[in-house]
């Protein structure tokens, strides 16, 4: 099968001008200027497939949004090969922005002085969606995003958390096969963000939506991707499904043992240096899976120490994501 994405060598560099300090740096300025290049994206290559859902990550200023730029056509690469749908976005964007849609959570795409409803109906116009599927899916939205009593509320009035609703609706009014989310939770308390997660989830199981995420909400990414491509200063530092990367590099779990006589100090660091494992603090040993099981140490554990009670945690995507960058520098 044919990737419904397909990225090779992506490189982007932007031309930056090198200011002087003080007055007469100013002034020499006016005569001559100094640039220097930084390259946001290096050759950076991965294709998706229809239906995938894409976790795309990393630090400020790694990329992310340059990234989603140019596969959106708002940007040129400066070098390197983009395809989407048989079609290069840059070179085809009135073609290609029929095929996707896309939110950017620091803007809206809706017209900031007229009702929502008005915005919905100017979008099916610009892409000519016929009346009933445009009924259909308002509807749909509507009730599942909870949006049915904004609508006709002008777009400046709305909260931040109605807005993100409001363009998540808006970016998928023409049925797009792709939707490039660019940080589409940010600032939005917990309620919201669970019913964007789902509204999310239940789109691309049932209508096959290809969703690709950037967000620094790690959360946003365990719930609703199954594969995950990191970037650190533009280049493409790993590329695998999210149960690869917890076995990979999530071989730590943490065992939080709630003592109902604290153990003396030597004799707990004595055996948790037994099964190769370290104290984090006076009650928490962090252990690798792969060198003792959970169930043989806290067989031990409550056969030799007072414990009223314990708790297994997994290491979290966050850890896994934090120890993939050490290990890459």
């Amino acid at each position: 099968m044919q990737p419904i994405i397909s990225v090779k060598n992506l490189t982007k560099s932007y031309k930056v001008f090198k200011r002087r300090e003080g007055v007469k740096g100013s002034f020499l300025d006016l005569f001559k200027r100094d640039y220097y290049f930084v390259e946001a994206v290096k050759n950076v290559s991965f294709e998706i497939e229809k239906g995938e859902t894409i976790g795309y990550i990393g630090t400020n200023g790694a990329g992310k949004s340059t990234t989603i730029k140019m596969l959106t056509g708002i940007l040129h690469p400066t070098e390197g090969e983009i395809n989407i749908l048989g079609r290069v976005p840059h070179k085809e964007r009135t073609t290609h922005v029929q095929n996707i849609g896309v939110v950017f959570g620091q803007r809206t795409q809706l017209w900031w002085d007229i009702a929502v409803v008005e915005a919905f109906n100017l979008l099916q116009k610009i892409y000519r969606v016929d009346e009933k599927s445009y009924k259909n899916r308002i509807d749909n939205f509507s009730e599942i995003l909870g949006i049915g009593e904004l609508l006709n509320i002008p777009v400046r009035k709305l909260s931040l958390g109605q807005r993100m609703k409001c363009d998540l609706v808006a970016s998928l009014i023409h049925n797009p096969k792709i939707l490039f989310l660019d940080e589409p939770t940010i600032g939005l308390d917990v309620s919201v963000k669970f019913k964007l997660r789902e509204f999310l989830k239940e789109l691309n199981s049932t209508e096959k939506t290809t969703i690709f995420l950037t967000t620094h909400d790690l959360v946003d990414i365990e719930e609703i991707c199954k594969r995950i491509i990191i970037i650190d200063k533009g280049h493409k530092i790993y590329d695998g499904t999210l149960s690869e990367i917890h076995k990979n590099f999530g071989g730590q779990r943490k065992l939080v043992l709630d003592f109902r006589e604290k153990p003396e100090k030597n004799h707990l660091l004595n055996f948790v240096k037994k099964f190769q494992a370290k104290l984090e603090d006076s009650h928490t040993i962090i252990f690798s899976q792969n060198v003792t099981s959970a169930s043989e140490l806290i067989s031990v554990f409550l056969q030799e120490f007072k414990i009223s009670d314990l708790k297994l945690k997994e290491m979290d995507l966050t850890e896994i994501v934090k120890n993939i960058y050490e290990k890459e520098k």
